[in-house]
């Protein structure tokens, strides 16, 4: 219900204006009817499908649908309005759908050849592979605390960090047993290490590829992050470290070989992140062109695996192998996800259409100022999903200092860390443990979050102080 309300206030900050102007800039399309029958519907509309989105748990009613259904109620209702005034195009409703979709489009494109690739490396053992490794080690409680909330900070910036979370979740399981205080505080720093760690790169989150995408920081920009990242996640693991058990629990499991071709299926992803980033600031080519690249060479490879695997075991192995298919990779994407980003992208267009994203910016930006408004961003992606948080925070372009879009890149993306409702990765640590890492264990360790999250971004004014030229703006 708290994610109800500030969602409200979020939105609501100034509703009720009687603007009935409109203007249009690169098929943006700015009706400002906030105050009228159809804008007050719309708000209505989306409040209600994101209500019956907080509580899929008790539904399970899959996200996408509420989303997608608020969609295409607030664009009807935008398109009707527009043909009945007088001095606008026909087409405007079409060419404002078209600006808000077309942003989706690479957006939902460049995270479909991302979770193939992932898909495509956890088929062939990656990660069993790592898991395993890290069971039969044998570490102490406590190095298996500071290894996988570290691992999960520094895998999460390349892959996922809802897939890192569960990997090294699964470590934490196979290794604490029926250690409760020892599950649950790790995967208190798993959350916070995957969160914290997807801040400082654009593969990292979908908010800071939303960044990345925009063109507002540009790639190696976002490792200016890195410090102010490590900060918001040392701070808490450090003072959590002390309430963790002391001995060495047992080392159990078979040893996971990873399956021929694995080392170069990481290559490959390798190679095409390379591809995309050298695209983009060398070329000027949108992220999405070296991600669909890379997903080609993916498929001639997949189709050289299917041809040549079965040669590399015995003949009884060779018999049990299911052949490589790239496309049963595709169609294991994540694609409740992705028609809810859909849903989500869209309905906040539609609202920015309609006026309300201008009326929030100039009460956030103009009236608290920059500094303020932005670290109050990553407080509501701990309540609020950070993702239309963030494209709400894209699609209003505030005026401000390069310091700031930094700011509110990590923020964003940090910010989840302080509940664990506030990201994918809590959300499902909470189902992979089963009632052991829960909201309210979550809850009482938030107040060492807060103080990681204050940490960190005394840490970005501090060190990034040059991207400030108009300081800080409290």
């Amino acid at each position: 219900m708290s994610r109800f309300i500030t969602l409200i206030a979020f939105i609501s900050l100034a509703t009720f204006a009687p603007a009935m102007a409109w203007a249009s800039e690169g098929g943006m399309l700015n009706l400002e009817i906030t105050g009228s029958g159809i804008g007050l519907t719309s708000l209505a509309v989306f409040i209600i499908a994101y209500l019956v989105v907080m509580v899929e748990e008790f539904t399970h009613l899959r996200k996408s649908k509420p989303v997608i259904l608020a969609a295409g109620i607030i664009w009807t209702l935008i398109a009707w309005r527009v043909s009945t005034m007088e001095g606008l195009p026909h087409n405007a409703a079409e060419l404002a759908f078209r600006s808000t979709f077309l942003e989706f489009a690479e957006l939902f494109l460049f995270l479909l050849v991302a979770m193939t690739y992932i898909n495509s490396m956890t088929e062939r053992n990656v990660f069993e592979a790592l898991r395993s490794w890290l069971v039969l080690k044998g570490f102490s409680y406590r190095k298996v605390f500071w290894i996988t909330g570290g691992l999960a900070f520094f895998i999460s910036p390349v892959a996922d960090n809802l897939t890192t979370a569960l990997l090294m979740c699964a470590v934490v399981l196979a290794v604490g047993g029926d250690n409760k205080r020892f599950i649950s505080l790790s995967c208190i720093n798993i959350v916070v290490g995957a969160n914290s760690g997807g801040a400082f790169s654009p593969f990292g989150d979908i908010t800071t590829l939303m960044v990345w995408q925009k063109g507002v920081v540009s790639f190696f920009e976002f490792f200016e992050l890195f410090i102010p990242s490590a900060i918001n996640f040392l701070v808490p693991a450090l003072i959590m470290h002390f309430a963790l058990p002391t001995g060495i629990p047992d080392a159990h499991g078979e040893p996971v070989k990873m399956k021929v071709g694995a080392r170069r299926t990481i290559l490959l992803f390798f190679i095409t992140i390379v591809m995309t980033v050298t695209g983009h600031q060398v070329l000027d080519m949108p992220p999405v062109f070296g991600m669909l690249t890379g997903l080609g060479l993916l498929q001639v490879f997949g189709f050289y695996l299917k041809k040549t695997e079965h040669k590399k075991y015995s003949f009884e192995e060779a018999g049990q192998i299911i052949p490589f298919d790239i496309f049963e990779k595709v169609a294991r994407a994540e694609w409740d996800t992705l028609l809810f980003f859909y849903g989500v992208l869209m309905c906040v267009g539609g609202l920015a259409t309609l006026g309300y994203l201008h009326l929030v910016s100039t009460a956030m930006y103009d009236g608290w100022g920059p500094s303020y408004a932005n670290i109050m961003v990553g407080v509501l992606s701990a309540i609020v999903d950070n993702i239309p948080v963030m494209f709400a925070v894209l699609t209003m372009n505030p005026v401000m200092d390069h310091g700031q879009w930094l700011l509110v890149t990590m923020t964003a993306g940090v910010g989840g860390s302080l509940l664990s409702i506030g990201s994918a990765a809590g959300v499902a640590l909470m189902g992979q443990t089963k009632g052991i890492y829960t909201f309210f264990g979550h809850l009482r360790w938030s107040w060492a979050i807060a103080l990681g999250y204050i940490a960190s971004i005394a840490a970005h004014f501090l060190i990034n102080a040059r991207h400030f030229p108009s300081g800080f703006q409290f």
